[in-house]
């Protein structure tokens, strides 16, 4: 029987709280699944100004809570909050985190101020365990903003009583985030200049926080293995991929699960008629509802391609427009668009359905119905990303069934098996040029495959609904990876 574990997760985002990406996602669902598992689990995360206690339920914790940033003092509060059984803990600085943004202001320019509030944040982190008595085995950190946990453990809380025998996981959600500030910043994070070294913490004279969290962590993963390989390369490894390599067996890929109490379109409350796959009468209705909602001709023979993404070009949407209106001028295929970022992309998507009136549908912005509706009603869904550590719209549309058309890369790629057009086998139709004309004809292969081969669509919407991403196999690697962490801790 496994030992059951105390983890102290450590996030800049947490669903249902706050969220701008798949980090919130991950930290809002697996330290539940953990605590189903038997294992005890807190999270802490920033009190930002846009979180409505009243509404979940927030409490006063501590009323103040020291906490030492180099040579400086800092105070909080902190509040705590339920989360399906998981204690959630905010702290609470007015100074760093009562603004609009989390990371940005509404321009998307960074606060200059962030690495000081990130620094903060993970040290009170830590702080609190110690104020709490919290004795954690696993001190679980993500990305950038948290990454310098692991560095304080090993640099000021080695021989600490409460601290010392903890192990520190880095996960990497998306490694062109490197938090890269000046070295004026480093006095104040209290790490010690002996660590602003090449190895560490320095970067070309700037301070890391990724690079030094990728030193000091017992283990390294990111969210998906086609990801981990990647990023062990010069193209997609942004500057880290030697020192990813370094880490050897302690830098592995494990991929997100997904919440199918929220997108699972047998319980799904949003959209418009639920449906299983063995009745799928509910996905026509939704088809329907989503073609008039869009403002698109009402065709059940036409086949409809979902799009919900932040528009911009890590996720391909440039490509994508530079081929959108070949396909509807050739094809007899409808899109529905949803989404919202650069500000070009945007005026482009939002001209379309004028000019191609009854065939392209967009909302420019974000609607979580929406995006229910599109998963549910669409019959492709498509997804030509630059790189994408993990994804999950594409395993949302899995359980929809509604196909994926994907670039083959990071996380699509493990997830979505390509058609054979042959027996009919696959769940979705994969590409790996990074141009127009691979979507042009991948979506082509879609389309003729809707009309010429339906018994294959048919067939692959089944096996498509049937795979299982839930959190508990990818939560149980992640306990196979605490135990690698608490293995290289003891070797130190």
């Amino acid at each position: 029987m496994e030992p059951k574990l105390k983890i102290v997760m450590i996030s800049s985002e947490v669903v249902p709280f706050a969220k701008t990406g798949g980090l919130a996602d991950v930290v809002g669902a697996l330290p539940q699944v953990l605590q189903r598992m038997g294992h005890e689990v807190i999270v802490v995360m920033p009190r930002y100004g846009s979180i409505d206690g009243p509404r979940y339920g927030l409490r006063r914790h501590f009323d103040a809570m020291g906490v030492w940033m180099g040579n400086t003092q800092e105070w909080c509060s902190v509040d705590v909050a339920d989360s399906d059984g998981v204690p959630v803990y905010f702290i609470e600085s007015n100074k760093y985190f009562e603004r609009a943004g989390l990371y940005h202001d509404e321009n998307y320019n960074d606060y200059a101020d962030n690495p000081q509030r990130f620094g903060f944040l993970t040290r009170a982190g830590l702080q609190l365990c110690q104020d709490l008595g919290f004795a954690p085995d696993i001190v679980h950190v993500h990305d950038w903003q948290t990454a310098l946990a692991a560095a304080y453990l090993k640099i000021w809380h080695w021989n600490d009583p409460l601290l010392g025998g903890a192990a520190s996981v880095l996960t990497i959600h998306n490694i062109a985030y490197q938090g890269k500030y000046g070295a004026s910043n480093f006095d104040y994070l209290g790490l010690q200049w002996s660590n602003f070294t090449p190895d560490k913490f320095e970067d070309y004279g700037a301070v890391n926080f990724l690079k030094g969290g990728i030193a000091y962590a017992d283990v390294v993963n990111t969210v998906s293995p086609t990801y981990a390989n990647e990023t062990r390369t010069p193209a997609l490894g942004y500057g880290l991929a030697p020192y990813l390599n370094d880490r050897g067996e302690d830098y592995v890929g494990i991929l997100n699960g997904v919440d199918y109490t929220q997108w699972n379109p047998a319980v799904d409350k949003l959209i418009p008629a639920r449906y299983t796959v063995d009745d799928l009468t509910g996905k026509r209705i939704c088809k329907a509802e989503l073609q008039r909602r869009f403002q698109l001709d009402v065709n059940p023979n036409i086949p409809v391609i979902g799009v919900v993404s932040r528009l911009v070009a890590q996720k391909g949407l440039d490509l994508l427009a530079a081929t959108i209106e070949r396909i509807v001028s050739d094809m007899a295929v409808q899109f529905v668009i949803l989404g919202s970022g650069d500000k070009a992309l945007e005026g482009f998507y939002a001209g379309l359905p004028a000019r191609y009136p009854g065939r392209i549908g967009s909302f420019i912005g974000y609607s979580n119905q929406l995006a229910h509706w599109i998963e549910a009603g669409a019959d492709f869904f498509i997804m030509p990303s630059i790189y994408e550590p993990c994804g999950l719209n594409q395993i949302y549309s899995l359980k929809y069934g509604t196909l994926p058309i994907v670039r083959a890369t990071g996380g699509l790629d493990d997830t979505v098996q390509q058609y054979v057009e042959r027996t009919g086998d696959g769940v979705g139709f994969k590409f790996w040029d990074a141009t127009p004309d691979a979507i042009y004809y991948t979506v082509g292969w879609a389309v003729s495959t809707y009309y010429d081969r339906p018994q294959h669509i048919a067939k692959m919407m089944r096996t498509a609904m049937q795979q299982d991403y839930s959190w508990e196999r990818s939560a149980a690697q992640y306990v196979e990876l605490y135990a690698q962490a608490l293995r290289n801790k003891a070797r130190v």
